[in-house]
């Protein structure tokens, strides 16, 4: 039906993904024939790697615009633009943004090769993500309670592990001790729910990246933070660490931590650096 209404407004070609990688490789093939505008219809995950594809070359007049209609469970991306998150009523604005014409530049982030378009995260999130990523490659399904006891294992792995990473910044003294990282491209960080998880407030589309880092994890701050987060109040606290609008954030660590980009899982680092890219791409709006 999504695709029936599409192809009454333009000439489509319909390409089911079969692989991991897949979407990439499809996006990297539009840029190369010509192709005006490419849809993604799925996940934060395949919007991720479509924006890969578009942009393997780098950002330019050549790459086509993006059209995005949400498909997964968060789509935080297509969220945060303003998207509608059914895909019906997503298609038929999209539709009309391509009448009308209508797009945005959007910045994205750029670490370790990858483009990012929402968030990245170094520390307990991206363990979070590396144990799902796992337990699926063994025909686990994952479910609301699955995700819960799986961050709580690995908040206490967190707890006695102690790895500590340092923070760099642009024209700042570097930050050391943090005990977790998380870079953001947008606000909100992610959606629980309806309900949007606001780590940066001021983190938008149209500067630079946010950063939002724990000295400590214990269960006090964790605590603390996370009632700020739920309440829909700005962060803060004497162990948190939290910036907006930097060009770059370089995370370093003596130990190989497990890094994410968009629910992403990317292996272990000890050295990242975030890149704020601005109107890096165009997406119909």
């Amino acid at each position: 039906m999504l695709a029936h209404a599409l192809a009454s407004a333009v000439k489509l070609e319909v390409v089911e993904t079969h692989y991991r990688g897949h979407a990439a490789d499809t996006a990297r093939h539009a840029v190369t024939d010509g192709v005006d505008l490419v849809v993604a219809h799925g996940g934060d995950g395949t919007v991720n790697e479509v924006v890969n594809g578009l942009l393997r070359d780098g950002a330019g007049e050549h790459v086509p615009m993006l059209g995005v209609v949400p498909g997964g469970s968060a789509n935080v991306f297509a969220r945060a633009l303003g998207l509608p998150r059914d895909p019906v009523e997503a298609t038929h604005h999209l539709l009309k943004a391509i009448e009308a014409g209508r797009s945005r530049q959007v910045g994205l982030g750029r670490a370790a090769g990858r483009w990012f378009t929402f968030n990245a995260g170094l520390g307990w999130d991206a363990d979070v993500v590396a144990e799902v990523e796992r337990r699926r490659s063994t025909g686990w399904r994952p479910s609301p309670t699955g995700y819960a006891r799986t961050a709580l294992s690995s908040y206490s792995r967190q707890l006695r592990e102690k790895t500590a990473m340092t923070v760099e910044l642009p024209g700042q003294e570097p930050i050391t001790g943090l005990r977790l990282v998380f870079v953001s491209n947008t606000d909100p960080w992610t959606y629980l729910g309806p309900r949007p998880i606001r780590l940066n407030p001021h983190c938008t589309f149209d500067g630079g990246l946010g950063l939002f880092g724990l000295r400590q994890l214990g269960l006090p701050t964790v605590l603390r933070h996370l009632g700020q987060v739920f309440r829909d109040v700005s962060p803060h606290g004497g162990n948190l660490v939290r910036r907006d609008d930097v060009e770059w954030v370089r995370v370093s660590c003596e130990q190989p931590v497990h890094l994410q980009i968009d629910g992403d899982h990317l292996g272990q680092w000890s050295e990242v650096e975030f890149l704020a890219v601005p109107n890096a791409l165009r997406v119909a709006v």
